[in-house]
């Protein structure tokens, strides 16, 4: 078992939720870098850029404390969705997932301070076909505002999705087994 308490490099109340269910001791200590989305890179190479930057951040203001950082895209057909600009754009992204099979990807980084490990968890989520109206009744709720690909499975936007492969973790925001097997190293 952790017994460590871990600074967890992000404000997310779903990976705070995760990590707490898990038993994991932690502290929140949002990072204050920059997501980027290059379009040169990879999915895989933005999500674990992303995670790397945020925790190397925190562990330079807590030098020998291990640090968790995290981030989630979803990624259909070669474009990457990070979380809506707005609801109208929230509508777009979930008209463009409608009835299709697209990626989670989460990228998780551990330091502390002298080791850095990164992974990357894949998973598939396949959403039903999306009436206008279903759509429109999501997006009001206000659930999708901050949520990559403007959804979160495991609140109302559990009825848009049909079927998925992979960690439900990950798609929530935090691949907790693989975070653990990695904590287990420090």
């Amino acid at each position: 078992m952790v017994k460590e308490k871990i600074l967890l490099a992000s404000a997310s109340p779903r990976r705070r939720e995760i990590l707490e269910t898990a038993g994991i001791p932690f502290e929140v200590v949002p990072s204050f870098g920059e997501e980027i989305c290059p379009a040169g890179l990879s999915v895989e190479e933005v999500v674990l850029a992303n995670a790397r930057a945020k925790a190397l951040e925190v562990s330079s203001r807590f030098p020998g404390r291990v640090v968790l950082g995290a981030d989630t895209l979803v990624e259909y057909g070669g474009e990457k969705l990070g979380k809506p600009k707005d609801r109208t754009h929230a509508a777009e992204m979930l008209r463009f997932l409608s009835g299709k099979t697209h990626r989670v990807l989460t990228g998780v980084c551990i330091t502390d301070g002298n080791t850095v490990k990164g992974e990357v968890s894949v998973s598939h989520v396949t959403f039903r076909k999306l009436s206008e109206e279903l759509i429109d009744a999501y997006v009001a709720t206000g659930e999708c505002d901050d949520k990559a690909g403007a959804y979160g499975i495991q609140g109302k936007g559990c009825i848009l999705v049909e079927k998925i492969e992979g960690d439900y973790f990950s798609i929530v925001g935090l691949p907790i087994c693989t975070v653990y097997k990695m904590l287990e190293e420090f």
